[in-house]
């Protein structure tokens, strides 16, 4: 098994490209991965749609410009509605066979309750049960493209609470994507999970949070990009979350996937001089993670 320190990868939100609506400037693409590539990340995961080229083959020569592979990329999908099913599950189709051409790994599942209206609302039992049947679906198709489906669960999305992840890892049998901020914020133990669920964990999100920030936000004086703003998602090991446990429980179980650094921002500014911004706060992430005393 190689280090984990081989196998630490970026996403895009840490350069607040985001897939939410509304959610603030999206910095050139050559410009993030140029600060990515000059702190040594080897892989990248997708951003929004369109951020990075969409012809695959482009975007895996983009990605190969710097040295990069495509991890894999966060997709909403609404899976709860069965009026909308078929189309979903025909675009998570075509998305699926794109990331799957340009190298991909990893498809990221995020079931939300509308394309351009992400906030949690509780479902009803007939809604969960067609959530849960599409999820497999999706699955499926995850797999006819070569991909692992990744299901994350999210703030402003359906699965937000420690009760709708459990409600999903009794219903289904898909792997998620273990966000270790996002399930802090709805109020999941993540020290449990890593050990009670590691066999349903597909792939890693290490995020960090901050405990002022997240009162805010759940009481509901923030809203996620208000928080986010206001530093819900510090650098690793600057928040509240164990994740120098985390990685040392995964590690120690055999966990051989990624894991991708995730230091959200949402930039409403304009774009920052060169030299500064969000690069800053991944470069401090990775230190934390190089400092862990983790076996190899």
């Amino acid at each position: 098994m190689s280090s984990f320190l081989n196998r630490i990868a970026a996403a895009p939100i840490s350069w607040g490209i985001c897939e939410a609506p509304g959610w603030g400037l999206q910095l050139p693409v050559d410009r993030v991965l140029g600060e990515a590539q000059s702190l040594g990340i080897p892989a990248f995961e997708q951003g929004a749609l369109g951020w990075l080229p969409t012809n695959p083959a482009e975007q895996q020569s983009k990605l190969e410009e710097y040295g990069m592979q495509l991890l894999g990329g966060f997709v909403p999908l609404v899976l709860h509605d069965a009026s909308v099913c078929d189309e979903q599950l025909t675009e998570a189709d075509r998305v699926a066979s794109a990331m799957s051409a340009a190298g991909g790994r990893y498809f990221i599942s995020a079931p939300v309750p509308a394309l351009d209206d992400w906030h949690h609302r509780a479902l009803t039992d007939d809604e969960w049960s067609e959530l849960l049947t599409n999820i497999e679906k999706v699955g499926q198709i995850c797999s006819r493209h070569g991909l692992e489906q990744a299901v994350h669960p999210h703030v402003d999305t359906i699965i937000e609470t420690a009760t709708d992840f459990d409600r999903f890892i009794e219903g289904c049998s898909a792997k998620f994507c273990f966000d270790t901020g996002h399930l802090t914020i709805g109020g999941a133990d993540v020290r449990s999970i890593a050990n009670d669920h590691f066999d349903r964990i597909g792939l890693v999100h290490l995020k960090d949070v901050d405990e002022y920030a997240m009162r805010r936000e759940r009481s509901g004086e923030l809203d996620l990009m208000g928080a986010t703003q206001a530093g819900l998602f510090p650098s690793l090991g600057d928040g509240i979350v164990p994740l120098d446990e985390i990685v040392t429980t995964l590690e120690d179980l055999g966990y051989d996937g990624w894991y991708v650094m995730e230091t959200d921002v949402a930039l409403t500014d304009g774009e920052p001089p060169l030299g500064e911004g969000p690069k800053h706060g991944v470069e401090r992430s990775l230190s934390y993670l190089r400092s862990l005393q983790v076996s190899a």
